[in-house]
């Protein structure tokens, strides 16, 4: 038999999930190393690290500790930091910038005296300066490169600095061959350029990624230092690492807060547009929950700390986005087993070009000098030897697998931080891939087409039995029980509830029965089905005493998100355990053609199934608890988050605030990002199938090639970012 539902949700209860920052990657390659040493550690059960954002991310059965995972990785040669990303790319910035200037001090030079040695006059002892400039800007400013290369080695795999280090010091040594007397070209200057043009390339890359990621950067942004926190001695300014669960803080006009909450003295206006989407500021007052981060516009407020630490919503968030971002869609596969053997096969390649090239350099020679009329910059030697090195150095710098390892992480940095500015959260990346294929959403009807505020707009019972129907209700979590539990601020004393799902509720009341929930006999509320409001019968010891008619307001985007997704190919069906009379009057008003009414909870999974079996990839829209089963079922699950509660383990999108407009949204965001990352894909394969067989060729110069390297990770980092517009 298969896995229960139920054993499910108990495994996945007990996973735990663990994000950090890996330090001295440098391209696919490191990532994909790190990733699989990661595998291996006792307990994992999967584990991604995003070059991207320098994030690791694993799923484990068991607590792994944080120097576990240290070890882990030191062992393959990289790092682990308890820095965020954003300090340790801060930190690598500086250092590039200051690296950057470095090498074109030197370069910038040296490259005016090259020319100016080759077709001017002749520089007296010219290859010893090639030799100390680049002895400098090789080993020195571009340490970084021979380090992450020998990391690479001495572990017994490959990455983008095993190219660079290959190339430039291939160059430099020709320099230093050249100045002892030995008949070989120099190509010193050359392999400066290669290093100066790599720092450069590694400097504008890392620039537009920290660009692509400012979603995430401004969440993180928002997290408070410190707090006003209220005590005897009055307001004492605590960092936020000591406020606790019960503290009152004070948040005064124009002031972030700094912590999740309740307002228990005051009334303002709250700008949430940056944790929830929504640009419209909130009126909050007294009993009104508040959210860390959001933006307190009017008038101060005390607030009642309820979460801290990594429980606020803004933590949850954030470390979500950085789930979403750290793991992989199923496209990503292809590149990752390429960019593996990407780098071994280059640099045999390379090896197997400059050997075919000295053996066979005379045979050659009419097709070279064919080729130089239409490429001039190809070097005019006689000497077998150095048109070896000149193609060797060129297939080595000219290959790039960091444009094929970016070009998927880059558009889902992009992708998920957009989402998250229109109020989406995407816990699965995987969802980024599936939801462009989404060809039927099933959507739940309350909180999702309506406002999840239902009212009761009429009754017929009397000023006693309110009371008792009122004190019912109060036990139960039913959107509608919220409503018919304000009827009344007084409690009578009941007795052994019942909540029977997809029912109603049963309860006892100085011994008599009481049943608040479906009618036996829709037909007697004709009237005010066919309005669209839902009827909720009241019985006592199964006789009919009264009911009430309950009505929640459409949401205003709802019929404008219907349309749309119509206009997208795409079956919106809506599903509520509604009469059908009910069900039908709000279809009819929101334009929707199909409905299933009257479905019980459990009863939402098989509809899923259903839909499934017709060749169509389904989406389940719902409230998180009720559609758990359903949720998890769909090919994509997409939950209303509660308040200020993400833990809504069966989705795999969490809409933050808003309906079914967001569902749109979040089908768009998918396929805008599917969109790039294919063309990424596409120019990063193109770039390289087209770049080395020319370089092989004895067709690309080393510096050109450098360049066009360099030229490729920007344009798939650029390209990335288009997902935002």
């Amino acid at each position: 038999m298969g896995e229960t539902l139920k054993t499910k949700e108990n495994r996945v209860a007990n996973e735990v999930k663990k994000t950090f920052t890996v330090t001295g990657m440098t391209c696919a390659t490191c990532a994909k190393t790190v990733e699989k040493a990661l595998k291996k550690l006792d307990g994992v059960k999967f584990a991604a690290v995003n070059l991207a954002t320098s994030t690791g991310f694993i799923v484990a059965e068991r607590e792994v500790s944080f120097d576990e995972i240290k070890k882990t990785v030191e062992e393959v040669g990289y790092g682990v930091s308890k820095e965020s990303p954003e300090d340790v790319e801060r930190k690598r910035y500086k250092e590039s910038k200051r690296n950057l200037i470095f090498a074109w001090l030197i370069t910038a030079p040296l490259a005016v005296l090259m020319l100016y040695h080759m077709f001017i006059a002749e520089i007296p002892y010219f290859t010893w300066i090639e030799v100390f400039a680049g002895a400098f800007v090789t080993f020195y400013v571009g340490r970084a490169t021979i380090r992450g290369a020998w990391i690479a080695l001495t572990h017994r795999h490959t990455n983008m600095d095993t190219l660079i280090f290959f190339g430039a010091v291939t160059s430099w040594v020709t320099a230093l061959l050249d100045s002892l007397g030995l008949p070989v070209m120099s190509f010193g200057a050359i392999g400066t350029m290669i290093v100066a043009f790599h720092i450069t390339g590694r400097f504008i890359e890392s620039y537009l990624r920290d660009r692509a990621s400012k979603e995430i950067k401004a969440l993180l942004k928002l997290q408070a230092k410190e707090a006003r926190v209220l005590t005897d001695k009055g307001e004492v300014m605590t960092p936020i690492e000591a406020v606790k669960e019960g503290f009152v803080v004070l948040v005064k006009p124009g002031e972030r807060i700094p912590v999740d909450g309740v307002i228990v003295e005051g009334k303002s206006s709250i700008d949430e547009s940056v944790v929830t989407g929504e640009s419209i500021p909130v009126l909050k007052e007294e009993g009104g929950e508040v959210i860390g981060g959001s933006l307190n516009l009017s008038s101060p407020i005390k607030i009642r700390v309820t979460k801290v630490g990594e429980d606020t919503f803004l933590s949850q968030m954030i470390k979500l986005i950085q789930e979403a971002q750290g793991s992989k869609v199923p496209i990503q596969a292809l590149a990752d087993r390429i960019t593996m053997w990407f780098v071994p096969a280059i640099i045999i390649l390379a090896i197997a070009s400059a050997f075919v090239w000295y053996f066979n350099y005379e045979s050659f020679l009419p097709f070279v000098e064919k080729a130089r009329s239409i490429f001039p910059w190809i070097i005019q030697t006689s000497d077998p030897l150095t048109f070896s090195i000149f193609v060797f150095v060129a297939t080595i710098v000219i290959a790039c697998p960091c444009a094929l390892g970016l070009a998927t992480p880059m558009a889902l940095v992009t992708g998920t931080g957009l989402a998250a500015k229109k109020g989406l959260l995407i816990r699965n990346a995987e969802a980024i891939q599936t939801s462009k294929d989404i060809g039927v959403v099933l959507s739940d009807k309350t909180g999702t087409l309506t406002e999840g505020r239902p009212k009761v707009v009429d009754h017929n019972l009397s000023d006693d039995l309110i009371k008792i129907v009122a004190s019912i209700e109060k036990n139960s979590n039913h959107p509608l029980a919220k409503a018919i539990s304000e009827l009344s601020q007084e409690s009578v004393p009941i007795e052994n509830v019942e909540e029977i799902p997809g029912e109603g509720v049963k309860a006892y009341y100085e011994g008599n029965e009481y049943f608040v929930g479906k009618p036996l006999d829709y037909s007697r509320y004709d009237s005010l089905l066919s309005e669209g409001k839902t009827v909720v019968e009241v019985r006592k010891n199964d006789e009919i005493v009264g009911f009430l008619a309950i009505e929640d307001p459409i949401r205003e985007d709802s019929p404008a998100a219907v349309k749309r997704l119509k206009e997208m190919g795409i079956d919106l069906v809506m599903i509520t355990g509604d009469n059908e009379k009910t069900a039908k009057a709000v279809a009819r008003r929101l334009g929707i053609e199909k409905f299933h009414a009257g479905v019980k909870p459990s009863e939402k999974l098989d509809l899923v199934r259903t839909y499934q079996t017709h060749g169509k990839k389904v989406a389940m829209v719902g409230d998180g608890m009720n559609d758990a089963a359903a949720l998890k079922g769909a090919d994509v699950g997409i939950a209303i988050g509660s308040g200020t509660d993400l833990a809504i383990d069966s989705a795999d999108i969490i809409i933050t605030k808003g309906g079914i407009s967001k569902v749109v949204d979040a089908i768009e965001i998918s396929r805008k990002t599917f969109k790039i990352i294919k063309q990424n894909l596409f120019w990063a394969f193109f770039y390289n199938v087209v770049a080395i067989p020319m370089a092989m060729m004895g067709l690309l110069h080393p510096v050109i090639a450098e360049l066009a390297m360099a030229f490729s990770s920007i344009t798939v980092t650029v390209n990335s970012m288009r997902v935002r517009k």
